[in-house]
């Protein structure tokens, strides 16, 4: 009972003092010690976007468009009398905060919309990512597979080519196979889900520093079907009926690096970009 006492007269009163006693003995704002108490990536950007609050300067910069940022910024900086002279590095710090905040957002919609795209085998495009995919009997997949699931498992093709063969080798493995195709939907739907729930925003913190995109979204997906591989030929799996139970171990684990605010599910070996 205590505790719900204290946490209410703290944030009804005593923080709002606090803060202003620090203001006047550093000089500097919570934002301008959060960016500069933080290197750049997740524990800034999670900090600075913890700030949003109905009241919040940021409030407004977090509902506008990318290409009003940088405006929101400088609309903060007078709101929070912070002179550019005087902390030169805090609005760039920002701005690339502000970009990944509402990137995340804006990535969350453009994936979802890729997902609600239809395969058409009419459409030159998806057949022809499929046929970069090496699968021998692409319609199959098409039946099965949602087009997201087709451009990410091309994009794996595309830029990680020897990474990409050496999965789908052990993927035909007479003893430890498994379907590429079902592991490429089943991994698509699990980056899907991070990325629905904010499980995924460490990661993109630490490994964009700006907006991410699409791209970013794919080149996760590399990451996990390559760490995928790595664990499955290491578990040995007596059956591919077995496949659930490691998809699920396999997630767990995936979800235990995202706990950790220095993250970077970032597949590197073999990028041709």
């Amino acid at each position: 009972m205590f505790g719900y006492i204290w946490e209410y007269v703290y944030t009804s009163f005593l923080r709002y003092w606090l803060k202003w006693l620090i203001r006047q003995v550093t000089g500097t704002c919570e934002l301008q010690r959060i960016c500069s108490g933080h290197k750049p990536g997740a524990a800034r950007t999670t900090k600075a976007g913890a700030l949003n609050h109905p009241k919040s300067v940021l409030r407004g910069a977090l509902e506008t468009t990318k290409d009003s940022l940088e405006q929101c910024v400088d609309q903060i900086m007078k709101a929070k009398n912070i002179k550019p002279a005087k902390d030169p590095k805090f609005k760039e710090s920002l701005h690339i905060c502000l970009l990944q905040i509402t990137g995340y957002s804006s990535l969350y919609i453009s994936v979802e919309d890729l997902r609600k795209e239809v395969f058409s085998s009419d459409n030159p495009e998806h057949e022809a990512m499929l046929l970069k995919v090496w699968i021998p009997a692409p319609r199959a997949i098409a039946s099965v597979s949602a087009c997201q699931t087709d451009l990410t498992l091309s994009f794996f093709s595309e830029n990680y080519t020897a990474e990409a063969r050496q999965v789908l080798s052990h993927a035909n493995h007479p003893k430890l196979g498994y379907s590429y195709a079902i592991v490429g939907i089943n991994l698509t739907e699990m980056a899907y889900s991070l990325l629905k729930s904010g499980a995924l925003k460490p990661h993109f913190y630490n490994a964009v520093q700006g907006t991410p995109e699409l791209q970013h979204f794919h080149q996760l997906y590399c990451y996990l079907a390559y760490e995928f591989d790595k664990f499955w030929v290491a578990e040995e799996p007596e059956s591919i009926m077995q496949f659930n139970q490691y998809r699920e171990k396999f997630h767990n684990i995936v979800r235990t690096h995202l706990q950790d605010p220095g993250v970077c599910l970032t597949l590197t070996v073999g990028s041709k970009n």
